[in-house]
C-alpha cells in the first residue's frame, strides 16, 4: 500500500503562510492571526485527509466552511433529550432536530462526494495515499478486524474534519496570545528556536524535537488553554458510586479539562502561565498523566493528536522564527482579551491581531 509522507505538505503549506504574512509585514500591516492560522490548518487537514484544495475554488471553499461551522454548532449545541429525555418533544418544538438532520444531511453528501472522487479510476495524483484512499483499499482488501463500511469511512473523515482543523488552529492562536501578554517567555523560545535553526530558513518537523523549551511551551499553553476545555461526553455503561454519589447507567457525564488542568492541589500557580514548570517533569499530554488530558484519554483519546500537534507545533515554531511580533500601535499587553466564544472548540471570541516583522 501507497502511503503518502504529510510533513512536506504541511511544509508547503507553512511556507505559503509565511510568505503572505512577509508581504503583510514588508508594507506594516496588521496580521489578523487567528483568520490566517485557522484557513492553514484547514488546508493541510483537507489536503492530507481528503487529497484536495478547498481554498482554489470560492464556491467549495464557501460551503466547506459552512458545513464545518453550523457542524461546530450542532456539537456544542443544547439538546433538552440530553438532559430531561421526557421533554425532547421540544427540540422538534426549537428546530433543533429538523436543523440537526440537515447538518447530517449535508455532511453525509459532502463525504460522499469526497468518497466518489477517490473510486474515480481518473482521480487527480493528490489523492493517492490520503487518509480516504487508506481506508477505502483496507476495505477493499478486507484487511480490518471489523467488516469496514463506507458508513465506518464516514464517520472517521468526521472527527478528521471536525476535531482536526479546529483545534489545532485554536491551540497556535491561544499559544501566540499567551506569549504575547509574557513577552519575556516569547523571547526565550525565539532565542532557542533561532539558535537552534540558525539561517537555514524555516524550521522543519525534525528540528522541533531539539526545542525542549518551546515543547515545554506548548504544553503550557495547553494546560492554560485547552482546545476542547470540555471533552467528548461520555455515558456510563452500568450504575456506580463516585465519591458517595450514585450514577444511574446511561448517564451522560462531561470532562472539564479545563478546570482540571488548573485545579491548585494539583498545580502550583495554576493561573500563570510558567512552561518552566515543565521543563524537569515527565507530565505530558498524551492522556497517561490526568492532571493534564487536552486531549481526552483511554479509549476515548483522540486519535489524530499526532498530526494535529505536528501541525500546530510546525506553524507555531515558523512564526516565532520569521517574525518578531508586536500589538497594533496603542495596545498594551492588558488589552489582550482571554474572552472566549461559544463552541466545542475554545476560540477567542475576539479575533488576534498583530503586528509582524521580518526578522530576516
Amino acid at each position: 500500500m501507497k502511503v503518502q509522507h504529510f510533513n512536506p505538505i504541511r511544509i508547503d503549506e507553512v511556507s505559503k503562510l509565511i510568505n503572505k504574512i512577509s508581504k503583510q509585514a514588508s508594507a506594516s500591516q496588521v496580521t489578523n492571526l487567528s483568520n490566517i492560522v485557522i484557513s492553514l490548518t484547514s488546508t493541510i487537514i483537507c489536503r492530507v485527509a481528503f487529497g484536495i484544495r478547498f481554498d482554489d475554488e470560492a464556491h467549495e471553499k464557501r460551503r466547506f466552511d459552512e458545513i464545518l461551522a453550523v457542524t461546530q454548532e450542532m456539537s456544542a449545541g443544547f439538546f433538552f433529550s440530553d438532559y430531561f429525555p421526557l421533554c425532547g418533544w421540544l427540540d422538534k418544538l426549537f428546530g433543533n432536530i429538523s436543523k440537526l438532520e440537515k447538518n447530517f444531511k449535508d455532511l453525509d453528501e459532502f463525504y460522499e462526494e469526497l468518497i466518489e472522487q477517490h473510486l474515480n479510476p481518473n482521480r487527480p495524483n493528490t489523492m493517492e495515499g490520503d487518509i480516504i484512499d487508506i481506508l477505502l483499499q483496507l476495505r477493499k482488501e478486507k484487511s480490518t478486524p471489523i467488516d469496514l463500511t463506507l458508513d465506518n469511512i464516514k464517520a472517521i473523515l468526521m472527527n478528521v474534519l471536525v476535531v482536526g482543523s479546529d483545534t489545532s488552529a485554536a491551540a497556535v492562536v491561544w499559544a501566540m496570545t499567551a506569549l504575547i501578554k509574557n513577552p519575556k517567555v516569547m523571547k526565550k523560545v525565539q532565542e532557542e528556536i533561532r539558535n537552534s535553526i540558525g539561517s537555514k530558513g524555516i524550521v522543519k518537523e525534525d528540528d522541533v524535537k531539539n526545542m525542549p523549551y518551546f515543547k515545554a511551551m506548548i504544553k503550557e499553553a495547553l494546560r492554560l488553554y485547552p482546545p476542547v476545555p470540555l471533552l467528548v461526553p461520555r455515558e456510563s455503561m452500568g450504575n456506580s458510586t463516585l465519591e458517595g454519589y450514585e450514577i444511574q447507567a446511561r448517564t451522560i457525564l462531561q470532562v472539564n479539562s479545563w478546570a482540571i488542568a488548573r485545579d491548585a492541589e494539583m498545580w502550583e500557580n495554576p493561573e500563570e502561565f510558567i512552561p518552566e514548570r515543565f521543563l524537569n517533569s515527565d507530565i505530558d499530554f498524551k492522556g497517561q498523566h490526568y492532571e493534564l488530558i487536552p486531549f481526552g484519554a483511554g479509549r476515548r483519546g483522540c486519535p489524530g493528536i499526532a498530526l494535529g500537534i505536528a501541525s500546530a507545533e510546525l506553524a507555531l515554531s515558523n512564526l516565532l522564527y520569521a517574525f518578531d511580533w508586536e500589538l497594533p500601535h496603542g495596545m498594551k499587553k492588558e488589552d489582550v482579551d482571554t474572552n472566549v466564544r461559544t463552541g466545542i472548540t475554545m476560540h477567542k471570541k475576539n479575533e488576534l491581531c498583530l503586528i509582524a516583522k521580518n526578522y530576516f
